[in-house]
């Protein structure tokens, strides 16, 4: 059974930086596309990044695109999210999953990561 565990989320002043990252284990992660993804209070949970299995390709949402960069490791098994000039609308639980050809995720979520970006 496929297991996601996200880390390194925390509290950040606006234009601070943060690194999260998501181990997986259960599935040959080397054969799927990965994405972050994030949820604000009271909204619905929105996609944040992706990138390709073999790591050449990637896509950001417009809000973030400048700013965070994705990558992974597959001999770690771990994906990353590198945050940089933090907005306090930045402020979510992110989360990562596999993903399909529509950035759609394909697995059970984790229990996230708490990214808190004060004024």
């Amino acid at each position: 059974q496929v297991q996601l565990v996200e880390s390194g989320g925390g509290l950040v002043e606006a234009g601070g930086s943060l690194k999260l990252s998501c181990a997986v284990s259960g599935r040959t992660y080397s054969n799927y596309a990965m994405g972050w993804f994030r949820q604000a209070p009271g909204k619905e949970r929105e996609f944040v990044a992706a990138i390709s299995w073999g790591g050449g390709s990637t896509s950001a949402a417009d809000a973030v695109k400048d700013r965070f960069t994705i990558s992974r490791d597959n001999a770690k098994n771990t994906l990353y999210l590198q945050m940089s000039s933090l907005k306090p609308e930045d402020t979510a639980v992110y989360y990562c999953n596999a993903v399909d050809s529509r950035a759609r995720p394909l697995w059970p979520w984790g229990q996230g990561t708490q990214v808190t970006v004060s004024t």
